[in-house]
């Protein structure tokens, strides 16, 4: 959860180093929470394909399937909901 964050705060100061001009503090938050969301969403995506293979794997036995597709969109409701609460 802080490890979503410091990615954010890691790429911002990249973004900085890059930059001919820093970024103020106020420009440095809004890019880091821009950044923050793109972090975001791209756990959605990989949760998105993590339930598909899990689906996948246990075709057999819709009740595992859903019990595993349960399993991984709740851990990733945690810690979104987590990081969000961190701002």
């Amino acid at each position: 959860m802080i490890k979503l964050k410091s990615i954010a705060e890691e790429t911002t100061e990249s973004i900085n180093g890059v930059l001919s001009h820093p970024l103020t503090d106020e420009q440095s938050l809004e890019i880091s929470e821009i950044v923050e969301k793109a972090v975001i969403r791209g756990l959605l995506e990989g949760q998105h394909r993590a339930v598909d293979a899990a689906k996948r794997c246990a075709e057999h036995d819709e009740q595992q399937a859903a019990k595993y597709s349960e399993a991984i969109r709740h851990e990733n409701d945690v810690l979104i909901a987590t990081l969000s609460s961190l701002r």
